[in-house]
């Protein structure tokens, strides 16, 4: 058995104002293998370390077990302490006295205290039996995947190009942009969002290091940080566009010309079935929607299809069939946005009843001059003119019943709406503002609000009744003002809504094949909140913007940029040390059965053809256990996680 050493942290407070810290070191010191035991207020502080490296020395300790707080915070720093010291840094156990004992027993420091004496000695019985692990090192492949094209998706791409890597962009719109490049304005500056989108997408196009993979879906990821394999779909545009010049003559001859709903414009106005989604679209080519192109449909579209005769270079391809392209890459940022939650689930608000109840981003192109109003605000119903137009905010967000979180955007995104209505149509139209909580939490947001606040807006703190449309199309609704205490009949031209945000489609399915986790929201969930915001619980994957959860663009783009930084502190490296708490097989025990190689969420196992016998892909295995648990003859075994460690700590509580 190994010679342990026990440091005990008192973390500041957060663990000696509940614990007994010292009980739990004398405890500590009677344990069998146990022959050194203390306690520091600061153990991972350098006097905390050098405490730890004098006890190796002294005692010639074997292994190290620190009680203090989660491993996920603070083990790699007590590994770096005894690997200085000589010792394998694998030979460390931690026992997490604070986020498992003293943060949920505060009030009852007896229970608390034994509860840590009973962890620590759970811990020893584990570190008796720790041996020395040795790490293997994989060649990196110094080239990057981005999944996402919107602003978080071009600024990480941008960020790694200009350090001298490849990076793949893949987009499954025909062009990058994402939802920045279909607003009209952005909040507090009132900046143009094209003007700030479109160079860096012009940016993108024109990187000699950075390949654009748009209108494609990534298929399929294999491997490991620093060696993946991706299989990227890049779907039939029927377009060649390396042909193609964006000339705009096939859409124009296009016999469903202005007749399909335009997905970029909110379905408000109509293209052809041969489309670029907007003017200044990268790249500037054009796609073919099969679900609304005659041709792809029926097979005819007349004598021939008119916008074969149009393209004077014939790069129309109604023959061209799905790719999938594979890339090897060694790490993967992923930013892939957000979308509004569909108002149709929420029946008060009304929306689908009323063409003038839209959400904000609907209204983003209504006053977009290159919107299918060019900018002029007028009742979709009838065309008629605007007298008075109210937004409702939060809807579906801070709700228990639908998202409780808040989209972090909506107070100031409406704010902004409303100036600009003001802008475009001055003091003839009435603006009703109906909210939860003003929250302007952003570097100068608070200065518009208030210069917002200060204009004739009728601002009203409370939720909305249900939203009543009468024959003539005009919209009312009742609410409590709590500020005033009043209940008032507010009616409306227009309304506006705020919806909540909520993942992109097919986040879930793409966090599969990445092997990544989601919240109860949802949105991509990091490894740490604090420490590693923007990783992923898969080493090598990296999570940038909205996909993350709600944000505006600063903050979008300052994580696309850590993000970024994140996958470069890999992309830099020639070679990777793996992680070997690994599971391993004993070949003597395997049966061939096949069984752990089916439960293998990362295919990091197969038989062997010649032997029968499993093996293990040190490179892909995450140690997870799944092998172990499934394993009828008990040949899966994890590096210093055995069954006999485990037994023996459950013998110790049982």
């Amino acid at each position: 058995m190994n010679r342990v050493g026990v440091f005990v942290c008192h973390c500041g407070s957060n663990i000696a104002d509940v614990v007994d810290v010292e009980e739990v070191v004398a405890y500590a010191q009677g344990l069998d293998g146990v022959v050194v035991a203390k306690d520091y207020k600061y153990m991972c502080s350098d006097p905390g370390g050098k405490l730890i490296k004098d006890c190796i020395k002294e005692h010639g300790l074997d292994s190290v077990v620190v009680a203090s707080c989660s491993p996920r915070m603070h083990e790699p720093t007590f590994r770096s302490v005894i690997d200085d010291e000589g010792m394998n840094p694998y030979c460390l156990e931690m026992a997490n006295i604070r986020e498992h004992c003293s943060w949920v027993h505060k009030g009852d420091e007896e229970k608390a205290t034994k509860k840590a004496q009973e962890l620590v000695n759970v811990a020893v019985e584990k570190a008796l039996f720790l041996e020395s692990l040795e790490q293997s090192e994989i060649d990196v492949v110094q080239e990057a995947l981005v999944i996402g094209g919107g602003i978080a998706g071009i600024q990480a791409a941008l960020d790694i190009a200009d350090q001298g890597k490849k990076v793949y962009l893949v987009e499954r719109e025909p062009s990058i942009g994402g939802k920045m490049a279909q607003l009209d304005k952005t909040f507090p500056t009132l900046d143009c969002s094209s003007c700030i989108l479109t160079p860096k997408m012009m940016d993108v196009a024109r990187h000699p290091n950075i390949e654009l993979l748009t209108y494609s879906e990534v298929e399929e990821v294999d491997g490991a940080v620093g060696d993946f394999t991706v299989k990227v779909r890049k779907k039939s545009t029927y377009v060649d566009w390396n042909e193609c010049t964006g000339c705009g003559l096939c859409a124009e001859a296009c016999r469903m010309k202005d007749k399909v709903p335009d997905g970029f414009d909110m379905k408000l106005g109509d293209r052809s079935s041969i489309y670029t989604p907007f003017p200044q679209a990268v790249p500037l080519k054009y796609t073919i929607d099969p679900e609304s192109c005659i041709y792809l449909k029926t097979g005819k579209c007349g004598e021939e299809p008119p916008c074969l005769e149009a393209c004077e270079i014939g790069a129309i391809d109604h023959e061209q069939e799905d790719e999938i392209v594979e890339i090897n890459v060694g790490s993967i940022i992923v930013a892939t946005g957000y979308d509004l939650l569909d108002p149709d689930e929420l029946y008060e608000y009304g929306y689908g009843r009323s063409e003038d109840i839209i959400t904000n981003l609907e209204f983003e192109r209504i006053v977009d001059s290159s919107g299918p109003t060019e900018g002029k605000i007028t009742k979709l119903s009838d065309g008629e003119d605007i007298e008075s137009i109210s937004f409702i905010l939060c809807v579906g967000s801070r709700d228990e019943e639908k998202q409780t979180y808040c989209c972090r955007i909506g107070c100031m995104g409406a704010l902004k709406h409303a100036y600009l209505i003001k802008e475009h149509m001055g003091d003839e139209v009435d603006i009703n503002l109906c909210y939860t909580d003003i929250r302007s939490f952003g570097k100068g947001y608070e200065e518009f609000y208030r210069r917002i606040r200060g204009t004739d807006i009728t601002i009203l703190r409370g939720r909305p009744s249900e939203i009543k449309v009468d024959p003539d199309h005009k919209l009312s609704f009742n609410i409590f003002d709590t500020l005033t205490d009043k209940l008032l009949e507010i009616e409306s031209d227009m309304i506006i809504l705020v919806p909540a945000l909520v993942p992109s489609e097919g986040a879930e399915e793409l966090a599969r094949k990445l092997r990544i986790s989601q919240g109860t929201d949802g949105f991509f969930l990091e490894e740490h909140p604090k420490l590693k915001p923007m990783d992923t619980v898969k080493s090598g994957v990296f999570i940038a913007g909205c996909c993350q959860g709600p944000k505006d663009i600063p903050d979008t783009v300052a994580q696309a940029s850590g993000a970024a930084s994140r996958a470069m502190g890999i992309l830099n490296k020639s070679r990777l040390e793996n992680d070997p708490m690994i599971a391993w097989v004993d070949t003597d025990l395997c049966v061939g059965c096949g069984v752990c190689v089916d439960v293998c969420p990362y295919s990091a196992r197969e038989l062997n053809e010649v032997t029968g016998i499993a093996e293990v892909d040190e490179i892909l295995c995450a140690g997870c256990g799944a092998c172990i648990a499934a394993c009828p003859s008990n040949a899966c075994i994890h590096k210093n996680l055995t069954k006999k460690q485990i037994i023996r700590m459950i013998d110790e509580v049982a």
